[in-house]
């Protein structure tokens, strides 16, 4: 790629999440801030827009670079000349979380989380896949040797659409592989940048193939298994319960935590306590998707414990929480940990650069998990794209599971294509959280009509 100048597009920018980290990431890179240098915002949300500019104009003066920093809620003027999308995006998010997460319980399915598995996670896919493929299909027309650097979820369904119905360049980012490498030093007592690590498998649902010193190359897992076998059984539960369950089970030890893995499990929920916690509201007090107040979004008990004051002070208001977001840190900006901008560093500038994980089809890189699917593997990203690296097989049970979601993916890129809900059924079928037929079909109804407003077309 030409290093002459580089144009950065992020799309979304009125995230909370990745819009102030990229920034930061952008300006302080050493190798971008030797050549000119665009920043395009974009969001369809043009007060969120203004925040993000805002706080985008106050980093660029803080940075000292020249930079041309341009805002808009015009998806075609951010794309012009980009050489790097970056996506983060969602509507109303907590608002439509918190159906995928409460419809599927109501019909006696064992939903965790609801943003990537289970029935939840496939009307998340199906209310993102529309946007998704909007922006990449005009890249195609506006800027076809653009990367497309996504983190919106549900990441590995989203890019496999991407990747089978467009011709762009994509690679879907997450850091729930450095989540787990920070539990795997806590429990070996190990600085985390000490760890050799290979990881392979599915978004939120990775597995650990390698675990090694980093200067000797000594197999880890044996003393993993002797450590995890003297750590308090009830330590860290919402995070470590379930994985350390699973490394006894499996012999590998998964990622990024209960919330996430047990999305894929019809007994994930047994080891999280915080599962009744999340969005939690009395029905017989309010209806928060009828004009009530959306139920407060809780990740787990480390972060929302349970002996909160009986009469709490008086919050943030949502729109101070936002703002506090898109706001400087005293000392100044500081890297993320991310993986996108190390990335375009790489491919701009052809500087050979090892990624712990990325999200990309699955052509031969994993044997025994199926081909096209996206699949959470390590890579080389240089000047030529990104090349993953290739694994051994996974234990067998450990493939089944995957193997399962992704004939999953296949069937919900489906009933996005033919708008069918009989396709979206199938896909429900399969899941290991559902457990019935006629809740699966009248969950479907309900949700097409709840979410009509955002959700593709879908006819039985």
């Amino acid at each position: 790629m030409a290093t002459t100048g580089l144009k950065f597009a992020i799309i979304g920018a009125g995230s909370v999440s990745f819009c102030p980290a990229t920034l930061c990431d952008i300006l302080l890179s050493e190798p971008i801030g030797r050549v000119p240098l665009s920043i395009a915002l974009m969001d369809i949300d043009a007060e969120a827009l203004a925040v993000s500019e805002g706080f985008a104009r106050q980093a660029v003066r803080q940075s000292g670079r020249m930079v041309n920093l341009a805002a808009t809620t015009v998806l075609q003027e951010a794309l012009e000349g980009a050489d790097f999308v970056i996506t983060a995006i969602e509507v109303d998010r907590y608002r439509y979380w918190a159906m995928d997460f409460h419809i599927p319980r109501r019909y006696g399915f064992r939903q965790v989380y609801g943003e990537n598995g289970g029935p939840g996670g496939m009307f998340h896919t199906l209310r993102n896949l529309p946007p998704m493929l909007h922006i990449a299909r005009t890249m195609q027309r506006v800027c076809p040797d653009a990367w497309l650097l996504n983190y919106t979820n549900p990441e590995a369904k989203l890019v496999e659409a991407i990747a089978r119905l467009t011709k762009v360049k994509v690679v879907g980012l997450c850091h729930g592989e450095g989540m787990g490498r920070d539990q795997l030093a806590q429990i070996l007592g190990m600085p985390k940048d000490q760890l050799a690590t290979d990881v392979v498998g599915l978004n939120h649902f990775g597995w650990f193939a390698r675990v090694a010193r980093a200067d000797t190359g000594e197999d880890l897992y044996p003393l993993l298994r002797e450590r995890e076998a003297q750590v308090d059984p009830l330590a860290h539960w919402d995070e470590l319960a379930l994985p350390r369950l699973m490394l006894r089970t499996y012999g590998l030890y998964p990622y990024p935590g209960a919330n996430h893995i047990g999305e894929y499990l019809a007994w994930g929920d047994e080891l999280l306590a915080s599962a009744k916690l999340q969005f939690y509201f009395d029905p017989a007090q309010t209806n928060p998707w009828g004009g009530g107040k959306t139920p407060e979004f809780v990740y787990g008990l480390a972060d929302h414990p349970t002996d909160r004051p009986l009469f709490p002070a008086q919050g943030q208001s949502d729109r101070a929480n936002f703002l506090a977001r898109f706001t400087l840190r005293p000392g100044g900006m500081a890297a993320s940990g991310e993986y996108g901008i190390p990335i375009a560093e790489a491919i701009a500038f052809d500087m050979p650069r090892q990624i712990g994980a990325v999200n990309v089809p699955n052509i031969g890189y994993a044997p025994n998990l199926p081909q096209g699917m996206v699949i959470e593997l390590p890579a080389l990203a240089d000047g030529a794209g990104i090349h993953p690296k290739p694994c051994a097989e996974l234990p067998v049970a450990v493939a089944s599971m995957i193997q399962t979601q992704g004939a999953i993916h296949r069937l919900l890129i489906e009933a996005y294509e033919q708008q069918s809900r009989r396709k979206l059924l199938q896909a429900m079928l399969l899941d290991p959280t559902v457990s019935g037929y006629q809740n699966a079909v009248a969950l479907i109804n309900e949700m097409c009509d709840r979410q009509a407003e955002i959700l593709p077309p879908l006819y039985w």
